[in-house]
């Protein structure tokens, strides 16, 4: 069973691995909706569903046809993610009065260690990056794309409806996009004299869309290229689940107390998380390309 890091984090005895996920989660809007998959080993071979099987109406006694959905093997392999966190001893002893300066430092490498998780999500190729695994633009390529135009163009609430429509088995979870789409997308919706607001379970204030959330990756980058434009942007929709976009990890995030440090006067911390990323059908994932100012 797949859950998202603040379901796992409840089921953690370990204090300071919950203020981890605590950090890591807060201000992520991907990592407070992704569930992950715990599996064993270090990779995963899954099938992609490609289409969604078919029903008919039939006569009776008429002969009945099978119909199963169509689908690729994919396989993920975990990525071995983290960073060490050094505490002087002198600081540590000498201002710790004020601020914890450990915790100060582990949650500074948390938040880090979310910068990178989001930026691969959305830009991560083990292609280019060995280390690193798939993000979702790369898993969903050229299917399922619609496209402003060319070379690009404004953002208009036709061509939202029309990647939101191209989400098979219900409505995506997320609208996922930089912030000056978000931007225009807020302009969009007051000209129609319809704003959308609630607020999330961190008491965050999140825009939505026709009921579906919209959220912000600062690694979605507003200087792509499409055609003669090189200003443009990229909107994502996505449900996330077992059966659409999902995580995958081997023992959740895990935080390793290692000890004094053989060359300096200092403690080390070390974070670390296996995980990368699943798609497991193609239908329930679209993006948008071309999206200008």
């Amino acid at each position: 069973m797949a859950l998202t890091l603040a379901e796992a984090a409840k089921l953690s005895t370990d204090v300071l691995v919950q203020g981890v996920i605590e950090t890591v989660v807060k201000d992520s809007p991907i990592l407070q909706r992704l569930p992950f998959m715990d599996i064993v080993g270090n990779s995963l071979r899954y099938n992609q569903e490609n289409a969604l099987s078919s029903v008919h109406f039939y006569a009776v006694g008429e002969t009945w046809s099978e119909s199963t959905p169509t689908f690729t093997q994919k396989s993920a392999t975990l990525a071995i993610m983290g960073g060490d966190a050094d505490v002087d001893h002198y600081l540590q002893q000498t201002r710790s009065n004020i601020n914890d300066i450990q915790q100060q430092v582990i949650a500074l490498r948390a938040k880090a260690m979310r910068h990178k998780f989001e930026d691969a999500f959305i830009n991560g190729d083990g292609a280019v990056d060995v280390n690193s695994f798939d993000g979702i633009d790369k898993q969903i390529g050229g299917g399922q794309t619609v496209s402003m135009g060319t070379n690009g163009a404004s953002l208009t609430v036709a061509k939202i409806d029309e990647t939101i429509d191209k989400v098979l088995g219900g409505k995506p979870d997320i609208l996922l996009m930089s912030r000056r789409s978000r931007r225009k997308l807020k302009a969009l919706m007051m000209e129609s004299g319809v704003v959308e607001m609630v607020q999330d379970e961190f008491g965050q204030t999140v825009q939505l869309y026709n009921g579906i959330p919209v959220a912000v990756n600062d690694w979605i980058s507003d200087a792509k290229t499409v055609g003669t434009s090189s200003d443009c942007s990229t909107m994502y929709a996505l449900q996330m689940g077992e059966d659409a976009v999902c995580g995958l990890q081997n023992g959740g995030i895990q935080v390793e107390v290692i000890g004094a440090v053989a060359n300096k006067n200092a403690t080390r911390t070390r974070v670390r998380w296996y995980c990368s990323l699943a798609l497991f059908s193609t239908v329930k994932v679209a993006k948008l390309i071309g999206v200008k100012d």
